[in-house]
């Protein structure tokens, strides 16, 4: 690496009690603890350093409603609910490491032990199941827990982590690695790193360079794994020391026809459209018929369909002509929706010899 990383505290960077604060002061007085530290940051920068924050006494106690509330995390939590519909075992889970990290927390403020959890993860699902955002969150809810430093999110493949010829591959691993220092690395489709078919290969070497920075600097880096389940299995089973350094595992499903309804009625929202009653019914049935066809990418999908229907729309209301008002820049019709291939090749597995790509043959992008 062109340069070490900045020293960073281990722990939870907050002081036994007893132990004297940071401008050599004695140990200051009991406070609440939903009460920040002296010149703390909260959710200030990204990149400042984790507050210290006060010891307790034995015989002190704890709001825990007001200690979530101090450091956002009802408020992350909250906004993960909003944000995403569906994932209740993917909640769930985000849910018990926030309360673990929380509990352990205030363990250290109270001069128990409490060593840090290993928190590299493992995430598995089809695509457009919204592995980076939850990522994204994690990061974030690892900052305000004082877990990391930054809690900015790095999203790599294959390509960023590997070289193409000798020497290249550890200065490219090294120097992503650098970037996601103080924050969440999430590597994304982390089998490809290992292609044990061909042996000039150089994945494994980045995984060397992975698994030594992912032990060393485990109190300031949190990497997480994500790609298909089965593959995912070969490559832990193929790479035991990566499969022993990842603690939490977390499983995405797929969403329902519901879920996804309602996400399109979201994405149709914060773009300013609705769907009129034909259009709305209509969409049901597309969604549907999607869902049944091959390269499905659940809410990816979705967002692909919508744009395609803002197409359509805009080529219906120009090609029409005349007077439009702005409720009809806003409404889709049943007529945008019907236009799709997905309805007119409904039945059909895939491309007819000498016929018409169908929806099924296309890009997902293409719907």
């Amino acid at each position: 690496m062109s340069a070490a990383p900045e020293p960073v505290p281990r722990g939870f960077a907050m002081l036994r009690p007893g132990a004297a604060q940071p401008d050599g002061s004695p140990p200051s007085a009991t406070r609440s603890s939903a009460a920040p530290a002296d010149g703390a940051a909260g959710s200030e920068g990204a990149g400042a350093a984790p507050a210290v924050e006060a010891p307790l006494a034995p015989d002190d106690t704890v709001d825990l409603a007001a200690e979530e509330q101090a450091l956002r995390i009802s408020e992350l939590l909250d906004r993960l609910d909003a944000e995403f519909i569906g994932l209740a075992p993917v909640k769930d889970r985000v849910r018990e490491i926030a309360a673990l990290l929380l509990i352990d927390r205030l363990r250290s403020r109270y001069g128990l032990t409490s060593s840090r959890p290993s928190l590299h993860m493992c995430f598995t699902s089809s695509p457009g199941t919204g592995k980076t955002t939850v990522a994204t969150h994690m990061g974030e809810l690892l900052r305000e827990l004082g877990y990391l430093r930054k809690g900015q999110l790095v999203s790599v493949t294959r390509d960023d982590l590997v070289g193409q010829y000798v020497g290249h591959t550890a200065p490219k691993t090294k120097e992503v690695l650098k970037r996601a220092m103080g924050g969440v690395l999430l590597i994304d489709e982390a089998y490809y790193l290992y292609r044990p078919e061909n042996e000039r290969d150089y994945g494994q070497e980045s995984i060397e360079i992975l698994l030594q920075f992912m032990e060393a600097h485990r109190e300031d880096l949190v990497v997480i794994l994500a790609g298909y389940a089965d593959r995912m299995d070969t490559f832990f089973r193929s790479n035991p020391g990566m499969a022993s350094r990842i603690a939490h595992h977390i499983d995405f499903p797929d969403f329902t026809l519901d879920e996804l309804l309602q996400i399109g009625e979201k994405m149709l929202e914060r773009e300013q459209y609705r769907l009129s009653p034909a259009a709305r019914e209509a969409f049901a049935e597309y969604t549907a018929l999607r869902m049944s066809q091959p390269r499905f990418a659940n809410a990816r999908s979705i967002r692909n369909a919508i744009d395609r229907l803002r197409l359509r729309q805009a080529r219906r209301l120009v090609t029409g002509g005349g007077l439009i008002a702005r409720g009809d820049l806003m409404e889709i019709s049943a007529e945008d929706v019907r236009a799709s291939r997905v309805f007119r090749d409904a039945g059909r597995p895939g491309r007819e010899p000498g016929g018409p790509a169908s929806e099924a043959s296309v890009p997902a992008g293409l719907s």
